[in-house]
């Protein structure tokens, strides 16, 4: 089955739409009645007993301190560390909360992540943030810090961005109030974190799915990383002006501008994309057949824009890690290939972008505000890594 999808082609396209919308929550806000999207029993029962849990208020995960205990971890080497700082948070919390911050893993809990806000997924692992104190925040602050980029507009800092746009859409919101708040992003271990065995570190919620699988002590892989973010491109929230996944937006926009009329043509995609292909609950949409320009047609500048572009999802995560994906992509090149449809500024409704290698998967894509009740646009953004999603891990 083809993956693009023309709205004007035929009345099946038009199902493919209303239902790919659906899977991957293209409407982040009601659907058209004005209600939440239809959940199974089992689902609402989920819902229901979170309902109960969630707040909306600020964590502020920005100003939050880290714990002078802390320092006590300071020796350690990065992951080392970053153990030592988990050892920390479990052995301060409640028995209540360790069973929703620690759980089993498996592959099926792991697919648990959603655009969507809390309350319309009830299925995601973990304990809210507002459910920690201040300290036990603290050091959910200074776990991420090692997880992530320390960068301005990337990894721990585009998160806390995200986190502020909850914050700001619980001021305006007139919509279903799913649970819009920072208070109401999860933070999870899937598996016991370790030198041995597999586990993964998960952080997430609206427009949100951090998810970095550890084997035997290693990262064995950072996707999939879903960002999105509403208000766009920027907003003022909790002392700050945020601006999370412009800086992905105009690095697309700047290598799309950088190409010659007929690259672009060569890259222009068929039909139309009103969100990404490769979003949540939709593991298996990436396309087997590339479709668009090889990028081995571009010059040495374009291909420098597109290393730029890339860079912007992969440097979410920690230095060096993030230096290994790099590499492995820069040697794909020669197979890899780029797509777009819409406008090359990518500012206008349905504007899309891709990069498709033989392990690198990016999609961006823009789409009308669903929760601020202003005329604009949104995007919805994924990295996925065809060769180590989930750690590679299938069961």
């Amino acid at each position: 089955m083809p993956r693009h999808v023309d709205l004007l082609s035929s009345a099946a396209a038009l199902v493919l739409v209303c239902s790919t919308a659906f899977a991957q929550g293209q409407g982040d806000g009601p659907p058209a009645d004005g209600g939440p999207p239809k959940m199974s029993e089992e689902d609402q029962a989920l819902s229901d007993a979170l309902q109960a849990r969630m707040g909306d208020t600020s964590t502020l995960m920005e100003s939050v301190p880290i714990p002078e205990s802390a320092a006590d971890c300071d020796q350690s080497a990065s992951y080392d560390r970053m153990l030592c700082l988990i050892e920390l948070l479990k052995t301060d919390v409640s028995d209540e909360v360790m069973e929703h911050l620690q759980v089993d893993y498996s592959r099926t809990e792991a697919e648990y992540w959603s655009n969507l806000p809390a309350g319309a997924f009830p299925k995601r692992p973990g304990v809210l943030l507002g459910e920690l104190n201040i300290k036990q925040r603290g050091l959910v602050k200074a776990i991420m810090l090692e997880a992530t980029s320390g960068d301005v507009d990337e990894g721990w800092d585009e998160m806390v961005q995200t986190l502020n746009a909850d914050d700001y859409i619980n001021t305006v919101s007139t919509d279903y109030k799913a649970g819009y708040s920072s208070f109401n992003t999860k933070f999870a271990f899937l598996g016991t974190p370790g030198t041995t065995g597999v586990w993964e570190l998960y952080y997430g919620g609206h427009h949100m799915a951090f998810a970095n699988t550890y084997v035997d002590g290693a990262l064995a892989g950072a996707t999939p990383s879903f960002r999105g973010v509403e208000p766009f491109p920027y907003f003022e929230m909790n002392g700050r002006v945020n601006e999370p996944l412009t800086q992905e937006r105009d690095a697309f926009a700047a290598l799309l501008s950088a190409l010659s009329d007929d690259q672009r043509e060569a890259a222009t995609l068929e039909g139309t994309y009103r969100d990404i292909l490769a979003g949540p609950q939709s593991d298996d949409a990436i396309p087997d057949s590339f479709e668009g320009m090889p990028v081995s047609e571009l010059d040495s500048d374009q291909t420098e824009l597109l290393l730029a572009a890339i860079k912007t999802y992969v440097g979410d995560i920690s230095q060096a890690e993030a230096d290994a994906y790099m590499e492995k992509y820069t040697d794909e090149l020669s197979e890899t290939y780029l797509g777009f449809t819409g406008t090359p500024q990518l500012s206008a409704e349905d504007d899309y972008v891709r990069v498709h290698g033989p392990s690198l998967w990016i999609e961006f894509s823009l789409q009308s505000n669903k929760s601020t009740d202003k005329v604009g646009n949104h995007p919805h953004s994924v990295w996925r890594d065809q060769t180590d999603d989930y750690g590679g891990q299938t069961e």
